[in-house]
């Protein structure tokens, strides 16, 4: 079935673009990955009362449904896979992919926890994937950068930080680069990240620390530099 029937438009990620990686200070991004949870939910995130609607529309056949699902997630979707990968034309390719397998695969999903926790997990596989076959190849020198308003040097320390904490969150094993950006940039819960991934609890939590660890080690010469 052709893709463009179900009115999917690629998002573009740009310089202007609210898809952007945040461009936190290294330090300020270190502080924010030391912290640790305490209470760890064991209850998946449930899906609304309209999102359970429009997805029995969607698993009747209608195209307009689904089209409304897509629309409602599809920049949650890119984020997640660009800021896995750094790669703008793979965080667009996984993203129509996943909502291909998406529309494939609707009739025997079952809502027990929300579409969007589904269809991230569909595309973070599909992201994964690639990177494999691709030999994890990112895309660094065209990564955009956000423009900050306190003149020309501020805004290349800026840049040059930001720089800094992308290379290092780049260079973590996609598993690992995966989980941090569920939970750093998408504030998903360990349950919620377990759910996505089809992970146990216990390896989120690991593949966390992992990532934590490797992050403040990679950053550590900057910041004693600064």
């Amino acid at each position: 079935m052709p893709f463009d029937t179900l009115q999917y438009t690629t998002h573009n990620v740009s310089r202007n673009s609210r898809t952007v990686i945040p461009n936190k200070t290294a330090s300020k991004y270190v502080e924010r990955v030391e912290r640790t949870e305490i209470i760890v939910s064991n209850r998946p995130a449930q899906p609304a009362d309209a999102e359970l609607e429009l997805i029995a529309q969607s698993q009747q056949g209608d195209r307009r449904a689904f089209g409304e699902l897509v629309r409602l997630n599809r920049e949650g979707v890119i984020n997640v896979v660009y800021r896995m990968c750094g790669n703008v034309n793979l965080a667009e390719d996984a993203a129509q992919e996943a909502f291909v397998r998406a529309w494939k695969h609707l009739p025997n999903y079952r809502p027990r926890s929300s579409f969007r926790n589904w269809v991230y997990r569909i595309a973070t596989n599909v992201a994964l994937d690639a990177l494999r076959r691709e030999r994890e190849t990112m895309d660094i020198d065209v990564l955009p950068l956000t423009t900050s308003d306190e003149g020309p040097e501020a805004a290349v320390e800026e840049a040059e930080r930001g720089e800094q904490v992308r290379r290092a969150v780049l260079a973590l094993p996609p598993a690992s680069r995966a989980v941090l950006t569920l939970r750093e940039y998408e504030g998903f819960s360990y349950r919620e990240i377990a759910d996505t991934l089809d992970i146990p609890i216990g390896t989120v939590m690991s593949r966390l620390n992992y990532a934590r660890s490797k992050l403040r080690q990679t950053l550590a010469p900057y910041l004693e530099a600064l």
